[in-house]
């Protein structure tokens, strides 16, 4: 009879060795080895494969029509590209208490009400509890069915005998394989459990949605070979303190991933917002200098969003660069632009950015935002109210031209802002028919930009 084998496996990388370490070799982390057994493979345990699939032309591969499950929100919808893709992987991952495990009901419930059969396993709660939280949620659907398992084994003869359209597991950090003798959610567990359910994805044509930790550095727990494994990995992000919620694709193989979903937690669940932009602007204060409105874009969905920024004395040797929502490293490339090209003297102040109402803006336009709502309040001049900027500031000094500026004009518009400074580069190719009704100022540079916000008189129709 053959001996377990004992290795030592980092639970950050999946590197194994016969020997304890206090470090990883390979990625270095620390105290990060921990002791498996494995059982050796039994002579012939694997089964040959039943069928053999011949490679085909492209042209014929690309005839089969791409069929995708409505999750009954659009919301949802977007972010995945138009709903689920039959043998997909999905990992949806976020942080402990944001709602993953409610947008999951809400989701398998939606497609349930469409006739069809799907299935959802927690290996972390019990059937009852389950009950109570669809129960809250007004869910009811006969085609819903609910499971606590955490044996993979099981999973996998469940999944085959009920024949569902969708499978969620929550989470595949608690599912083990019977044959591995490591604990769940260990990096072997995880690894082995996320392949098997990828070949059971695919053998079937059988959408599964897994649920993924996150660790304390925000990265998603398990090994890296998840991410590469999965097919979409969408991120769920907010603050618990603030009731909206921002689902983001990270990964994407059926569409694109700069597309967001907004939700708002209330009572009755996760409800969708259809125009974030009016929600995130309710509370802007008005006559309040630091405060600027920024014609962002998520994908094809265009959001309007509230740049503020606070600029007061520092008492310290190296002042504050401090940012909310926006990367902290571009926040101290911006304020030395305005030092070096504008004239602005920031050295001895600390300064601080936020994008109202906990969502995130990585794109170059948030660049002018940043600028005039710092400039705003250094100088204490207050920007019009119905003065909205956006453009990329280059280490220059130059205002570059970004891309959609005819889509964040019309969302400029229909919320009541009637001047935008903008980069010249866009306003010299915009037409008249975009600025029908708004006063579109191009602007090339940071003196051109201060000058229009704060030199040339009150906003017309402030």
């Amino acid at each position: 009879m053959a001996k377990e084998e004992t290795a030592f496996v980092c639970q950050e990388c999946g590197f194994a060795t016969g020997k304890w370490l206090g470090r990883c070799p390979d990625c270095g982390a620390w105290q990060s080895l921990v002791e498996e057994r494995r059982s050796p493979a039994r002579s012939g345990s694997r089964q040959p494969p039943t069928t053999t699939r011949q490679p085909l032309p492209l042209s014929a591969a690309a005839n089969r029509p791409e069929e995708r499950l409505a999750t009954g929100s659009s919301e949802l919808d977007r972010v995945l590209g138009g709903g689920l893709v039959p043998g997909s992987l999905v990992l949806l991952a976020g942080e402990p208490g944001i709602g993953k495990s409610t947008l999951l009901l809400q989701l398998l419930a939606g497609i349930a009400r469409q006739g069809r059969t799907v299935l959802y396993v927690s290996g972390e709660e019990s059937g009852a509890q389950i009950a109570l939280r669809a129960d809250r949620l007004g869910i009811s659907a006969p085609g819903l069915l609910v499971a606590a398992e955490s044996s993979l084994e099981a999973v996998q003869e469940m999944a085959a005998g009920s024949r569902p359209a969708v499978l969620a597991v929550d989470s595949i950090q608690t599912m083990a394989a019977s044959d591995l003798t490591s604990a769940p959610g260990s990096v072997g567990q995880v690894r082995e459990s996320a392949a098997r359910l990828q070949v059971l994805a695919k053998g079937q044509d059988l959408s599964i949605v897994l649920v993924g930790h996150v660790t304390k550095e925000g990265l998603i727990a398990g090994p890296k070979v998840l991410e590469h494994l999965v097919d979409t990995v969408l991120s769920f992000e907010g603050d618990r303190g603030h009731l909206y919620r921002i689902l983001r694709a990270v990964k994407n193989r059926f569409g694109p991933t700069n597309e967001i979903g907004v939700f708002e937690m209330k009572t009755q669940g996760l409800v969708e917002v259809g125009n974030p932009s009016e929600i995130f602007l309710a509370e802007r204060p008005v006559g309040v200098p630091g405060s600027v409105v920024l014609p962002s874009m998520e994908g094809s969905r265009p959001i309007l969003v509230e740049v503020q920024a606070l600029v007061s004395p520092s008492g310290l040797a190296m002042p504050r660069r401090t940012a909310i929502g926006v990367d902290p490293q571009r926040l101290g490339l911006l304020a030395a632009v305005l030092e070096k090209k504008a004239g602005l003297s920031l050295a001895t102040c600390d300064v601080f950015v936020n994008i109202a109402g906990g969502i995130r803006v990585d794109e170059p336009a948030l660049d002018l935002g940043v600028v005039a709502a710092v400039a705003s309040s250094l100088l204490e001049r207050v920007i019009p109210p119905r003065t909205a900027v956006c453009g990329e500031v280059g280490l220059a000094g130059e205002v570059r031209a970004v891309s959609q500026m005819e889509t964040r004009i019309q969302e400029a518009k229909r919320l009541g802002f009637s001047r935008l400074l903008l980069p010249r580069g866009n306003r010299e190719r915009l037409g008249t028919t975009a600025a029908a009704g708004m006063a579109l100022i191009g602007v090339a540079d940071l003196a051109e930009v201060l000058a229009a916000l704060f030199a040339s008189g009150p906003d017309p129709a402030a």
